[in-house]
């Protein structure tokens, strides 16, 4: 956690603002690219490693366009084409709030990490795939973004979609299909796909691992939060007591949520672990300006 805290001060500066804009735009490409030339982005765009070891250096960059859903009816009749650009049109939109809402939480920077760590991921499941096993693995966008759905369930659990536009399901149900999808592709898969899974979603752990204060999972630690929670039984709860002043999160919305104050803030805010970093800092001032 302090680590990467320290990386965050020392280059938050270089991170993308509002990166889910461009990695759209991308997606918007690859998706105009399919229906007008199909066959181009597997035949010189995609995560192929054999042809980047052999000078294709552009594919691992270039693997990005593909959009969270293909259009399976290339070729085929309007309607059909027209339902898959429906669908393709929601996917993006979905991942777009996803990412979004999740720099928003985190920071430019944090996002920045955890989506860049996805893409190296791929890249080496690729590599390691051709060089150690002989397989040639086409990776997509698809574990990339079941990663970035993955974080989003861990942040918002019960937050609720609508499940082809009528069933409500909370995050936290769709995270564990997903989680099940990749648990049986690792049991039934080559050792090459085994190692694709759990590089491209390596991310997600190295990433969770890194931004969370070990300590509050310390046998000590845990004694003391039972000890409180104890105590604060006897005690009539009439409100939250901490509340962020960027998210609105308190302490009920999570027993692993932590608050601090700002000494640069004015008005004595208070900050969750998550925004204690990267919110904007707000002076004194008839206006309350921010710096």
């Amino acid at each position: 956690m302090k680590f990467f805290q320290k990386m965050e001060r020392k280059f938050g500066r270089y991170a993308i603002r509002n990166l889910m804009y461009y990695i759209m735009l991308l997606y918007a490409a690859g998706l105009v690219l399919q229906i007008v030339m199909p066959g181009i982005y597997w035949n010189w765009l995609c995560l192929n490693a054999g042809a980047i070891v052999h000078g294709q250096i552009w594919r691992i960059v270039t693997f990005l366009i593909y959009p969270p859903m293909s259009m399976s009816s290339v070729g085929a009749a309007p309607m059909s084409m027209l339902s898959d650009l429906l669908f393709n049109g929601i996917a993006l939109s979905l991942y777009y709030s996803l990412g979004t809402t999740l720099e928003r939480t985190w920071g430019a920077f944090k996002f920045n990490v955890y989506f860049f760590m996805g893409v190296l991921g791929h890249v080496l499941a690729a590599l390691i795939a051709y060089l150690f096993f002989g397989q040639m693995l086409l990776l997509t966008t698809t574990y990339l973004n079941l990663s970035l759905f993955f974080a989003f369930a861990a942040m918002y659990p019960d937050l609720q979609f609508l499940l082809f536009m009528v069933i409500p399901v909370k995050a936290k149900v769709l995270a564990v299909f997903d989680g099940i999808f990749f648990l049986y592709g690792f049991i039934v898969g080559n050792a090459a796909t085994r190692c694709a899974i759990v590089l491209s979603l390596l991310n997600f752990l190295i990433f969770f691992l890194m931004t969370r204060n070990l300590n509050r999972y310390s046998p000590k630690e845990i004694k003391r939060k039972r000890e409180f929670r104890t105590q604060t039984k006897i005690i009539p709860q009439s409100g939250p007591r901490h509340r962020c002043a960027v998210c609105g999160r308190t302490e009920k919305d999570g027993e692993n949520l932590e608050f601090r104050y700002c000494s640069k803030c004015a008005g004595g805010l208070e900050y969750c672990q998550d925004h204690l970093y990267t919110h904007q800092h707000v002076t004194g001032g008839p206006q309350g300006s921010v710096q």
